[in-house]
């Protein structure tokens, strides 16, 4: 058994007329019983305590954005995307830690990286599905050459080395978040010709600015970054 707590916590309001609220925030696990236990678990074991802890830490992450907002609701989890049940606001989740969720889906062509924590997001509207991305990891250019669009990479292959990095791991989170909002499959939301929104991410540095918003100019749908945070939302 392991009690959760949340450390460094961010509350960011992005939009008061839909009431379209993030939070962001570190989840720290602290055992009931003795560590060494620990030692003798299988990888699969590891694995599942991990994908545990990532659910209990965005539900507390949740737990306490609505607590900040004085709402008394709670999530109606019987469908995607998920909702609260009284208010009926749209809720997303997103977490990362050593072994993240795209890691596991494409391993063998993700950077490894061991973060030794687990850091979750989530975001409520009331407007309609929006998603997050909270992402601690490098994206390869090997990964998106191989699932980007080809108007997206023939942008990115004549980019300096590091501003290539750096959009394809922002693109990487706003395919995320669409996908979290249509449902759609990893291939076919990879694929999906972002290539317009490029040039408002290099024209405006997210590392330089608090909080950056732009529109999507071919859908009803605003992006917002918080480069202190590494998290994408699209509301």
């Amino acid at each position: 058994m392991q009690n959760l707590t949340l450390d460094d916590i961010h509350y960011t309001e992005l939009d008061p007329v839909t009431m379209t609220w993030c939070a962001t925030a570190q989840v720290r696990a602290h055992s009931c019983h003795n560590q060494q236990t620990d030692t003798h678990l299988s990888v699969p074991q590891i694995a599942y305590n991990q994908r545990q802890l990532q659910r209990m830490g965005v539900r507390l992450l949740l737990q306490a954005l609505l607590k900040k907002l004085t709402i008394s609701d709670s999530l109606d989890e019987s469908g995607f995307p998920y909702r609260l049940i009284d208010s009926q606001y749209y809720v997303c989740f997103s977490h990362t830690s050593g072994h993240s969720k795209n890691a596991i889906r494409i391993q063998n062509d993700r950077e490894n990286t061991d973060i030794p924590y687990i850091k979750v997001a989530v975001i409520i509207n009331s407007k309609h599905a929006s998603g997050i991305d909270i992402e601690l990891n490098t994206v390869k250019w090997q990964v998106a050459q191989r699932f980007y669009h080809p108007k997206e990479l023939t942008i990115l292959q004549v980019m300096s080395l590091t501003e290539r990095n750096t959009i394809i791991k922002y693109l990487w989170q706003i395919k995320e978040s669409f996908i979290k909002i249509h449902q759609y499959t990893l291939a076919q939301g990879l694929g999906i010709d972002y290539s317009d929104i490029i040039p408002n991410l290099i024209k405006q540095p997210i590392e330089n600015l608090p909080l950056l918003t732009i529109n999507d100019v071919n859908s009803d749908y605003r992006i917002a970054a918080i480069h202190s945070q590494q998290t994408i939302i699209v509301y």
